[in-house]
C-alpha cells in the first residue's frame, strides 16, 4: 500500500481516506476531486481505498481479537435478541389467547425478555471465541471438546443471568414467576439451588443446540467470507500490479524502438550532411528530455502527445527535407483527451519508415482526431506505396504490435485498431478508445494549441 499521494506527495496513513485506480495508483481526496475522479496515469476510474488498521498487517476486518469490545457487535446482539424476544412474545400471547388461561401481553413480554435477552451479553464473547479459534478439518477433533465445554459454560452463565430476573422459575406455592436468587416476600437474598439446577437441566440442550451452535456457525461464516474477501483483494492487487508491470514492459519496448530508429536516421546523415546530423542530435536530446518528464506515467493528454510527435517529426523533416509534409487535423475538444503515452509515435514512425521513405517526392502524413459520442477516434494516414505485395509487413512491426497490446491491457474490449489501405493509396491506421478528459493544468514549455489544428508543415532542413 502506497503511503504518499502520487500527485501532491502528501502522506497517506493506512487509516486515512485515499483513492486508488485498478493499477494501485494512490491519490488523496483533494487530488481525487481535482482530477475529476479519474487516474491521470492510466485513465481508470478512482475508487475509495479500503481503510486499514495502522497496527495490523492486513485489512481491519482481520483483527478478530477486538470483536467482543466492538460497540457495533454489542448493539447488533441486543437488537437481534430483542427482536427474537418480541417475536416470541407475540407467538406465545396469540397461542394462549385460544386457551382457557390466556396470559397478559406484558407478562408474556417480560417472560420472553428474561429468557431471550440474556443471550445478548454472551453473544459477543462466543462470537469472538469462534473467530479466534475456528474449527477446520485439521483441528476439529481437538476443538470439538473445547466447544462442548464452552457451550456448557454458556448455558450455566445464561441460567445464572436469567435467575436474577423476576421471571426465572415458576413457584408452585404462590403460582407466580419468581427470581431464583431473591425472595420477593422477605426482600432478602435467597438462592434456590434446586430451581437453578432444574432450570439448567431443562435448558442446557436448547441453549447449546438452539443458541450457542448457531452463533458459532454465524461467526465461522462471517470469518470465511472475510477471508475470501481478503484473498480477493490481494488477488486483485496482484493482478493490477501484474498489469501495471506489463504496461511498463510494453512501454519500455517502445522507448528503445523509436530511439534506435532515430539513431539510424542520424547515422545515415553523418557522412553526407554533418550539420543536419548535428541538428538531429539536438532534437533527439529534446525528445529524450520530454520522454524523461513522463517516465513513470502511462497516460498523458492528446495535446502533449502531439507535442512529442511534432518533436519527433522535426527530426525526420531534417532527414527528408521537402519530401515530408505533415497535416494535423485535430478537433479542439480532443486536445485534453487522455491517451496512452507514446501512442502516436510508433504509428507515425511506421508511416515514415514504410511509406515516406519509399517515395521520391510528395510524401504526406495526416494526423486527425475526432470525438464520436463517448469514443475518441484517431487516424494516422500516409500516401505511401501501401503494403508490400510479398508480405503484410506494416501489420506485424514492433510498434503496431506493442500498441495493440497496450490498448488491450488498458481498455480491454473498449478499443480497436484498424489497419487499412484506402482506395487512393497509402496506409491508414484508425484507433478508437474511450473518450476521457483530463483536467486542465498549467503546462510549461511550448505546446500545441487550437491555432495549429489544421495546417500543413512543409519546411526543409
Amino acid at each position: 500500500m502506497k503511503g504518499n499521494c502520487e500527485a501532491c506527495g502528501v502522506a497517506l496513513p493506512p487509516d486515512s481516506e485515499a483513492y486508488v485506480c485498478s493499477y494501485d495508483c494512490t491519490f488523496c481526496s483533494a487530488c481525487y476531486a481535482n482530477r475529476q475522479k479519474t487516474c491521470p496515469n492510466c485513465g481508470g476510474e478512482l475508487a475509495r481505498r479500503p481503510r486499514r488498521d495502522p497496527d495490523a498487517a492486513g485489512p481491519s476486518f482481520s483483527s478478530p481479537s477486538r470483536a467482543p469490545w466492538s460497540l457495533p457487535i454489542w448493539g447488533i446482539s441486543f437488537c437481534v435478541w430483542f427482536f427474537v424476544a418480541l417475536a416470541g412474545t407475540f407467538t406465545i400471547w396469540r397461542l394462549y389467547l385460544s386457551t382457557e388461561t390466556p396470559m397478559r401481553f406484558m407478562s408474556t413480554l417480560w417472560l420472553e425478555l428474561s429468557q431471550t435477552l440474556m443471550y445478548a451479553p454472551l453473544t459477543p464473547f462466543v462470537y469472538a471465541i469462534a473467530i479466534q479459534y475456528p474449527v477446520t478439518r485439521h483441528n476439529w477433533k481437538l476443538r470439538a471438546p473445547m466447544y462442548l465445554g464452552i457451550g456448557i459454560l454458556f448455558s450455566m452463565v445464561h441460567v445464572a443471568l436469567r435467575g436474577v430476573t423476576p421471571y426465572a422459575i415458576w413457584d408452585g406455592k404462590i403460582h407466580e414467576w419468581t427470581s431464583a436468587v431473591w425472595d420477593s416476600q422477605t426482600h432478602s437474598l435467597s438462592v434456590k439451588w434446586i430451581g437453578l439446577r432444574k432450570l439448567f437441566l431443562n435448558n442446557v440442550v436448547d441453549d447449546i443446540t438452539g443458541t450457542f451452535v448457531p452463533i458459532v456457525l454465524v461467526a465461522h461464516a462471517i470469518s470465511y467470507y472475510r477471508k475470501f474477501q481478503d484473498r480477493e483483494l490481494r488477488a486483485t492487487q496482484l493482478e493490477s500490479q501484474l498489469a501495471k508491470a506489463h504496461l511498463q514492459s510494453l512501454k519500455s519496448q517502445l522507448q528503445p524502438h523509436f530511439l534506435f530508429n532515430t539513431m539510424h536516421s542520424i547515422s545515415a546523415l553523418m557522412l553526407t550532411d554533418v550539420q543536419a546530423a548535428d541538428r538531429m542530435i539536438t532534437r533527439l536530446a529534446d525528445l529524450l528530455r520530454m520522454n524523461l518528464e513522463f517516465a513513470g506515467t502511462q497516460i498523458t493528454t492528446f495535446n502533449r502527445e502531439l507535442e512529442f510527435v511534432n518533436c519527433y517529426l522535426e527530426i525526420e523533416r531534417i532527414r527528408f527535407e521537402e519530401r515530408l509534409s505533415v497535416i494535423f487535423d485535430v478537433a479542439p475538444e480532443t486536445l485534453d483527451a487522455q491517451v496512452p503515452l507514446l501512442l502516436l509515435q510508433p504509428l507515425v514512425d511506421n508511416a515514415v519508415k514504410h511509406g515516406i521513405s519509399r517515395m521520391t517526392a510528395g510524401g504526406e502524413i495526416r494526423i486527425s482526431s475526432r470525438r464520436h459520442n463517448r469514443d475518441l477516434k484517431l487516424e494516422i494516414k500516409d500516401n505511401g506505396p501501401g503494403f508490400l505485395p510479398a508480405r503484410n509487413e506494416r501489420g506485424c512491426g514492433v510498434g503496431l504490435k506493442v500498441t495493440r497490446q497496450r490498448l488491450e491491457t488498458l481498455y480491454g474490449a473498449n478499443q480497436s485498431v484498424e489497419l487499412t489501405c484506402p482506395p487512393e493509396g497509402g496506409v491508414s491506421v484508425r484507433i478508437t478508445i474511450p473518450f476521457r478528459v483530463a483536467p486542465r493544468e498549467e503546462e510549461g514549455g511550448s505546446s500545441l494549441n487550437s491555432e495549429m489544428l489544421a495546417f500543413e508543415m512543409e519546411e526543409s532542413a
